[in-house]
Formats: C-alpha cells, sequence, structure tokens
C-alpha cells in the first residue's frame, strides 16, 4: 500500500504549492516587473523580473518544491541587493502559474525563460541558480545552453537518489515518474559550477549532493556549509563568503 501510494501520490509529495489570486500584488523592495508568460496553449507561467541599478548581469532563479512567489520573490532579492537583475518564475500549480505539470513541462517552462532574457541579455550575462527542486531545472538548462556560470544550492545527485534514502525497503527506481538526473547533466555543462550544501541538511542528504562533486567535471567548486540544514543556510557567514566569491 506505501509503495502504491509513492506510485500516485508521488506529485503531492514532491511539489507543495500555494497560491495567489491573480489581484495579488507583490510587495517588494526593488523595481520590478510582473510577467505572465505562455510557453504553450494551456500553460501560463508567472514570473518577477528584478532590474538593478547598475546590473553585472542577471540571474535566472529556480526556487524550491514550497510555496510561491510570494515567499521567493523576496528571498531573491538579496541577489538584486549584489546588483544583479533576478528572474524568479513560479512552477505550473505554484502561485499565479497554470497548467499540467511533468518533468517535460519544466524543462520546457525553464527553457521559455532562458529565451525571455536572450531577448535583453547576451548568454555570458546570464547566471543559472538552482536551489533544492530547482537545481534540476538549472542543471538541466546549462547542459543545453551557455551560461556564464551555474550555482546549485543544496541539489541532489538525483531524485531518484533521495528517494532510495527517504524510502529505503521499497523498489523506488519503478515507481518515479520524476527523475532530474543532476548527474547526467552536469557531464555536459561547459560553464564554471558551483555546488553549496550544508553537512547537516535533513532534506536533500549532504552525501547526494556530494556525489556531484565526484563526476569527472571541469571547473567545478564544491562548497561546504558545515552544521547548515537545507533552509537556513544564508544564516551562515560562509554561505555569504561563497556568494559573494562566486558573484564577483
Amino acid at each position: 500500500m506505501v509503495g502504491a501510494a509513492l506510485y500516485y501520490f508521488q506529485e503531492k509529495l514532491m511539489f507543495l504549492p500555494t497560491t495567489l489570486d491573480k489581484s495579488y500584488v507583490y510587495e517588494l523592495s526593488y523595481p520590478n516587473e510582473e510577467l505572465f508568460l505562455k510557453p504553450e496553449e494551456d500553460a501560463l507561467i508567472n514570473a518577477i523580473h528584478f532590474k538593478a541599478e547598475n546590473p553585472k548581469g542577471v540571474i535566472l532563479y529556480f526556487h524550491g518544491n514550497a510555496g510561491d512567489l510570494s515567499r521567493w520573490s523576496k528571498i531573491t532579492e538579496y541577489f538584486v541587493e549584489k546588483n544583479y537583475d533576478v528572474l524568479v518564475m513560479d512552477y505550473r500549480t505554484y502561485g499565479k502559474s497554470q497548467g499540467k505539470l511533468s518533468e517535460e513541462a519544466l524543462y520546457k517552462d525553464a527553457q521559455f525563460c532562458y529565451d525571455y532574457l536572450l531577448k535583453g541579455y547576451a548568454q555570458n550575462e546570464i547566471t543559472l541558480y538552482g536551489r533544492s527542486l530547482g537545481t534540476g531545472m538549472a542543471s538541466y538548462l546549462a547542459m543545453k545552453n551557455q551560461p556564464k556560470q551555474l550555482i546549485l544550492e543544496t541539489p541532489y545527485y538525483s531524485i531518484l537518489d533521495v528517494a532510495k534514502h527517504r524510502f529505503p525497503i521499497f523498489p523506488v527506481k519503478s515507481l518515479l515518474r520524476y527523475h532530474f538526473p543532476n548527474y547526467k547533466y552536469l557531464l555536459k555543462v561547459n560553464c564554471p559550477i558551483s555546488i553549496i550544501h550544508g553537512t547537516s541538511d535533513n532534506v536533500v542528504p549532504y552525501e547526494s549532493g556530494k556525489k556531484l562533486s565526484e563526476l569527472s567535471v571541469e571547473n567545478l567548486n564544491f562548497i561546504s556549509i558545515e552544521g547548515g540544514d537545507h533552509n537556513n543556510l544564508v544564516e551562515f557567514d560562509d554561505y555569504h563568503k561563497a556568494i559573494e566569491n562566486i558573484l564577483k
């Protein structure tokens, strides 16, 4: 019964969206534009495009699996403070975004946002940033394009790797409909890669992220945050030092 539940309800385990009324107004500290992008007929992607005063480039940010842009837009203001433009999107079913979820759809929407940025930025001005769930989309885009760099915060080797850790007695490989194989994508990424992971992560095991550093990939820098958990790396000085060094 547990195995059947894992198969039929895995989206409810992986994706924890909250929704927003279309009339909701974001209260943000920096100049921004709210976007409604249409990657296909039956989908609508809500995004916030922050504009820094003298931008060093732009960060395309893919957030974690819980919440919506009312939370994540405020989190990404951290990078606007560092003089970067930021584009952060809500996945389908999150916030004001609409459409049917699937791994393929998430990749398609991610590429649509990347292509949107190409209208105003060169590829060597685009930094891809993925956090937790969003590391799958960021890694996929880095493989398919030529961005300036890729930053992964609390990434997984693959969803299968995390599922095996959580449900060790079940044949999870045959049950999964989502895979996000970061390890495959990073092997084909040409830009510099920075990985930041807390050693006490209780959601995505540190060991899962650490395995990515053991791949035969050049220009990969793995940064451990001693004692860091999944959602509190911003509380550590080592995280801020790492971001300053990566974005300098």
